[in-house]
């Protein structure tokens, strides 16, 4: 988080009481918001790995790789809002803040569709799938950035923003412990893939359409004579 206030994804969860909880926990323990956006990486490592070997693992074996994954991958988006609520309800804002903020979550992105494109074993392309869905994701949150960069506000929402992602590679997660338990044909990381890329397509417009209109009314009100170019 940086020393100016830097724009912040809305999340629920962040006014519960559990998660106020949590976080007032974390800083009597000396916890600072860099460490923990630093864990959210360890734990998509984490969830990585058990996905990548869990086909491998034998029945049991990969059931409790799948389910350690699932967690592993909430325990991610959990780090991600601890960092913030450290930082900015926590008064432990820092100059490197936001670079703490937005890279990790690229790293744990990337590692997490990855292998579930390596698991996808349905088809012979499901590594194909998993770079496309990490680039795709990329895009979107470069979208993001560089509309504020540019001025415009940062738009966080999307039919497939981070948590979405997260989520259905999840359920993925989920599903895949029922294909080896039940000897059902591996298609629940080829879908979720696919869902991934299908919603990142429309999010990445979404997001450079409001983007473009935040400029374009911008330049409407200073009068600098840039509506519309």
């Amino acid at each position: 988080m940086t020393m100016h206030e830097a724009p912040r994804r809305p999340i629920k969860a962040r006014k519960t009481a559990w998660a106020g909880a949590l976080a007032r926990l974390l800083l009597r323990l000396g916890v600072r918001p860099n460490q923990v956006s630093v864990a959210s990486v360890l734990f998509a490592a984490l969830a990585a790995g058990c996905i990548l070997f869990s086909r491998q693992a034998g029945p049991v074996g990969g059931v409790l790789l799948l389910v350690t994954a699932a967690v592993c991958i909430q325990l991610r988006l959990l780090s991600n809002m601890l960092d913030g609520m450290l930082a900015m309800e926590g008064g432990l804002k820092t100059s490197t803040g936001e670079l703490f903020n937005d890279v990790p979550d690229r790293i744990s992105d990337t590692l997490v569709l990855l292998a579930a494109g390596y698991a996808a074993t349905w088809t012979h392309w499901g590594s194909e799938l998993g770079w496309a869905a990490a680039l795709l994701a990329m895009a979107t949150a470069y979208v993001r950035v560089l509309g504020g960069s540019a001025g415009a506000h940062q738009h966080f929402n999307g039919p497939m923003a981070k948590q979405q992602r997260m989520m259905v590679v999840t359920a993925a997660c989920i599903a895949a412990t029922f294909e080896i338990v039940l000897g059902w044909p591996a298609y629940a990381f080829t879908t979720s893939l696919a869902l991934v890329i299908a919603g990142c397509v429309p999010t990445i417009i979404f997001r450079l359409a409001k983007t473009s209109g935040d400029l374009t009314d911008f330049a409407g009100r200073s009068g600098t004579g840039l509506v519309g170019k």
